[in-house]
C-alpha cells in the first residue's frame, strides 16, 4: 500500500533541439546555435555539438536495465517546470531492511537524473527508500556507469546490465550502510532543540535563529523538530540521531528550493556530520 500513492509526474513532455536561425531568421554567436525546447518553452540555448537527450530515450533505457534483470520495482516521477527530472526505481522485493522497529522498512532504489537546462547531469546513482517519509536517501556512492555516443543527427545511449551491479550493491553498501542506520538508531537524543543548533551549527543548512534579535528556532528549525517528534511517536521510539537525520532530509527534500543534484550533495554530507554525533 505504501508505495501506491508514489509522486507520479508527466516526464515525457515533447522537447527538440531547433535552430534559432530557423525560429528567429537572424544569425546566432558562435556556440549558441539551437534552442532546447521543452513542452512548448525555451529552457536552453546550445550549440551545434550539444547532443540532447530525450526523456524518452534516457528514462525507457533505465527502466530496460530493470526489465532484463527481472527486478520487481515501483517508480516515482518528478517534473520540475519542464526543466529537469527524475525517476526513482524503488525495488520491492525480498532486499529489504527495517531499523530495529518493523514500521521503519528501507528498500533500495535507483535514482535517473536528467536535464534540458543544463542544470543536472544525466546520470544514476542508488539510493534507500524510506516508507515513512517516502524521500529518498542519498547516501550510498554507487553510481551507475553508461555511455552516451554524439553521432551527428542523433545520441545513442549505451546502458549496462543490472544484475552484476545491483548484486555488489547489495553485497556491500546497502548491509553496510544500514548497519549504520541501527547505529544511529541507538543513540537517543536528549535535547531535541540542542541537537537541531548543533546540527545546523555543522551543516550551516539554514539559519537555526529567527533572526540576530530572537533566538528561537527559525519556522524551518521547527519543522524539523516537529517532524522529528512526530516520527518518534508513529513509531513508538525515544528522538534519535536516525530520526533527527530523517527529519533534517524530509526538509531538506520539501521545503528548501535545491536541485536534484545539490539536495543529494547536502543529504550525503548531512548524513555523514550526524553518523559522526554517535
Amino acid at each position: 500500500m505504501y508505495l501506491q500513492n508514489l509522486q507520479q509526474d508527466d516526464i515525457y513532455v515533447p522537447s527538440e533541439m531547433k535552430s534559432l536561425k530557423t525560429m528567429t531568421q537572424m544569425e546566432s554567436r558562435r556556440g549558441l546555435e539551437n534552442a532546447i525546447i521543452s513542452n512548448g518553452k525555451i529552457v536552453n540555448v546550445v550549440s551545434n555539438s550539444y547532443g540532447h537527450i530525450p526523456n524518452q530515450l534516457f528514462f525507457r533505457k533505465a527502466e530496460q536495465m530493470l526489465i532484463d534483470a527481472q527486478l520487481n520495482y515501483h517508480t516515482r516521477t518528478i517534473n520540475r517546470d519542464d526543466r529537469s527530472f527524475i525517476t526513482d526505481f524503488i525495488i520491492d522485493d525480498q532486499s529489504q531492511f527495517t531499523v530495529k522497529n518493523h514500521e521503519d522498512l528501507i528498500l533500495p532504489m535507483l535514482r535517473f537524473k536528467n536535464s534540458y537546462d543544463g542544470s543536472e547531469k544525466t546520470s544514476g546513482h542508488f539510493g534507500f527508500y524510506r516508507k515513512v517519509c517516502s524521500n529518498g536517501l542519498h547516501v550510498s556512492q554507487t553510481e551507475i556507469e553508461f555511455s552516451i555516443k554524439h553521432n551527428k543527427n542523433s545520441v545513442q545511449m549505451i546502458m549496462p546490465k543490472l544484475n552484476n551491479l545491483f548484486e555488489k550493491f547489495m553485497d556491500n553498501e546497502f548491509y553496510t550502510v544500514t548497519q549504520k542506520f541501527d547505529k544511529m538508531r541507538n543513540f537517543k537524543i536528549l535535547d531535541i532543540k540542542e541537537f537541531v543548533k548543533a546540527t545546523l551549527d555543522r551543516t550551516k543548512l539554514f539559519r537555526y535563529e529567527c533572526s540576530d534579535k530572537n533566538s528561537d528556532p527559525s519556522k524551518k528549525s521547527r519543522e524539523v523538530i516537529e517532524i522529528l517528534n512526530y516520527e518518534a511517536l508513529l513509531l513508538n521510539e525515544e528522538p534519535n540521531l536516525w530520526l533527527g537525520y530523517n527529519a533534517f532530509n524530509a526538509v531538506l527534500h520539501n521545503t528548501l528550493k535545491k536541485g536534484f543534484g545539490q539536495q543529494e550533495r547536502l543529504d550525503r554530507r548531512l548524513f555523514e556530520d550526524i553518523y559522526d554525533m554517535a
